[in-house]
């Protein structure tokens, strides 16, 4: 351990004292340390070894200390959080109080945003370089954008806007060929084609050497040949789209070559202008297993390494993404119209499952979720049932989208989220706890949560049959035993799961689980709780609502999702309009003055009171209240949130 280079290593100053020897050696004990914590925490896998020597390049070359280094999407950043002083505390990636799998500002100096989307890094580099040109800051900025984030439209709408600037501005395009899954859309293909393509710089050499021994026999002999060298390059070259928008094109150049890395980045630090450095990288690489499959090893749980054998540790219960695909493809078994889009993560969200089975009915439209409503819209007006499969956290980015082409329109799009609520290791930037507070404003949106499998397969078959937009959630997690046959859905219409007079708890979603397991605990306790799996938060069932609230008991509602707008929101307001008091009902949720970070989703419900113990201390508290304001002849507390 003592003679590991990276033990050395306390900032990035010191990779400066390194030879070039040395810094290889680095290279692939950071690669040792990367696989060797993965393994055990799970975590961003084959996107952080494609990009070890870019990092430390890098950080070699610019000083981040005052210089402004940028990640686009963010789990690339492993290698750079090791040689910016947490290789110590590294073991401790995605636990609780522990290193986050994303850039973070609040864990370091050297984490200036915290990201974990695509496409962001270009304009808010150029946000930072503006605003330091204006204040007279001499600082550097460069952004580094990777697995096809820049095919994202943000991105293209950020390099607009730098190309305008007239001061040193680095975009590091790391072009893996990959994004989660393989990349999609024309503009990947277009760089693709430089890759493989060696024509250009062939023909370039020749007609470069050929044109002073032209004799003169007329311009036009020069002409042409200048014209031909300019045709070449552009039918293979991706240059003129970066140098239309103002930058510098340099590349691509060999992303695990470090000598020739550091020279270039020498050379292009302080060119007065915009420059696109375009860097070819291999996803996985320095490890056999993660670079041959880049898209199960991008993101894998925890592994178990045998040499070059290598197993994805999984829980032996079905989980709802799993569970999702097999629905999905019931569904589309019954009903070919049904197609399902969704954006760059086939593998993520099942639909890589559906496609082995359905090919034409299954399509990935990149890293464009804006993109990908729009073309859900489309088939949804031309008469087929699309279901647009993205994670809650990105479906944020489609908001106006869903506004302007799906709900205005009154069409029949489905939104199934998956990684909806809290998702653990991945933390704040990948928690999808807002779909329910901005999807439930859309005037005609049916908002739907199943509470187990069978129930899943329900709500999807009701969805074919709706003529409005409507969205289902599920969690990142194990979906639970079914809760006997399932009794299909019919909107807004709840069910209820077991009756009790000294409670009431509304449940939606996958937490009727943790809602059952407390009113378990609380019959022991002679707490007799009912217990009703609420399937729509919207529109609420206004009848059992009556029904709980008139009992005079504690209403409580538990959801996996932000209190504030959110499903126990959604109660009170269908309670105010009907004339309910709602004196007696408490909202369990996740905190709306806070942001949960990374840990395991276990723990994470744990802290926001929603897992089986959270409930049933909220069930005891409400009761107890409850039943001390009666014998003393008062009114039940006032309506309230847990948080």
């Amino acid at each position: 351990m003592g003679d590991r280079v990276l033990d050395t290593i306390r900032s990035p100053e010191d990779l400066r004292q390194l030879s070039l020897e040395q810094l290889s050696q680095l290279a692939e004990e950071i690669r040792s340390r990367i696989i060797e914590v993965v393994c055990k925490r799970g975590g961003h896998l084959a996107s952080n070894l494609g990009v070890v020597e870019l990092t430390l390049a890098l950080h070699r070359v610019f000083d981040f200390s005052r210089d402004r280094l940028l990640w686009d999407v963010g789990h690339q950043a492993y290698v750079h959080k090791l040689v910016t002083g947490r290789n110590a505390a590294f073991d401790s990636l995605r636990q609780a109080g522990g290193i986050c799998g994303f850039p973070c500002a609040a864990e370091s100096e050297y984490d200036l945003f915290d990201v974990g989307h695509a496409g962001t890094a270009i304009a808010t580099a150029v946000g930072m370089a503006r605003a330091d040109a204006l204040l007279g800051r001499d600082v550097r900025a460069v952004a580094l954008v990777g697995d096809a984030s820049i095919v994202n439209g943000t991105a293209f709408e950020g390099l607009n806007q730098a190309g305008t600037l007239k001061r040193q501005f680095l975009v590091v395009l790391n072009d893996n060929s990959m994004g989660i899954s393989k990349t999609q859309g024309a503009l990947a293909k277009y760089l693709a084609r430089f890759r493989v393509s060696s024509l250009y710089e062939e023909v370039k050499s020749q007609v470069s050497a050929a044109l002073p021994k032209v004799p003169l026999v007329g311009q036009s002999v020069k002409d042409a040949l200048e014209y031909l060298k300019d045709s070449i390059k552009a039918s293979v070259s991706p240059y003129q789209i970066f140098e239309q928008v103002g930058f510098k094109y340099v590349g691509p150049v060999d992303g695990h070559d470090l000598k020739h890395l550091l020279d270039i980045l020498q050379l292009l630090k302080d060119v007065p202008h915009p420059v696109l450095l375009h860097v070819h990288t291999i996803k996985g690489r320095g490890c056999t297993w993660a670079s041959k499959d880049p898209c199960a090893f991008h993101s894998p749980g925890k592994l178990e390494v045998d040499g070059d054998s290598v197993t994805v540790v999984k829980s032996e219960r079905k989980s709802w993404t799993a569970a999702f695909a097999e629905a999905l493809k019931q569904v589309i078994s019954e009903d070919q119209r049904v197609h399902a889009l969704t954006s760059a993560m086939p593998d993520g969200t099942g639909l890589a499952k559906v496609r082995e089975v359905y090919p034409e009915n299954v399509l990935d439209c990149g890293i464009a979720e804006g993109c990908t409503v729009d073309i859900a819209a489309g088939m949804a007006k031309s008469g087929l049932h699309p279901l647009v499969c993205v994670y809650s956290t990105f479906l944020q980015r489609a908001f106006d989208h869903i506004f302007q082409e799906v709900a205005l329109q009154g069409l029949p799009v489905g939104f199934c989220l998956d990684r909806a609520g809290l998702v653990g290791g991945d933390g704040a930037v990948h928690h999808g706890y807002l779909d329910i507070a901005y999807l439930r404003a859309f005037q005609n949106m049916v908002l739907m949560a199943p509470a187990d499998e069978p129930e899943l397969l329900a709500a999807l078959r009701l969805g074919q049959q709706l003529e409005q937009p409507y969205t289902i959630r599920y969690p990142r997690d194990s979906v639970p035993d079914p809760y006997g046959e399932a009794p299909p859905f019919h909107v807004g219409k709840s069910r209820t799961m077991r009756e009790g007079g000294d409670a009431t708890l509304l449940a939606y979603g996958a937490v009727v689980q943790s809602a059952l397991e407390a009113a378990q605990t609380l019959e022991a306790e002679g707490i007799d709780v009912c217990v009703v799996n609420a399937r729509f938060a919207k529109p609420i069932d206004e009848d059992m609502l009556t029904t709980a609230i008139t009992r005079g008991t504690p209403v409580l509602t538990i959801e996996d999702h932000s209190v504030a707008g959110g499903f126990g929101s959604a109660v009170l307001e269908t309670a105010n309009r009907l004339g309910l008091p709602t004196d007696g009902i408490i909202r369990l949720g996740l905190a709306e003055n806070r942001f949960y970070r990374h840990g395991s989703r276990a723990w994470q419900l744990a802290e926001a009171g929603i897992d089986a113990a959270g409930i049933a201390l909220a069930v005891r508290r409400a009761v107890k209240a409850a039943r001390e304001a009666l014998s003393n002849g008062e009114p039940a507390p006032r309506e309230r949130s847990s948080t």
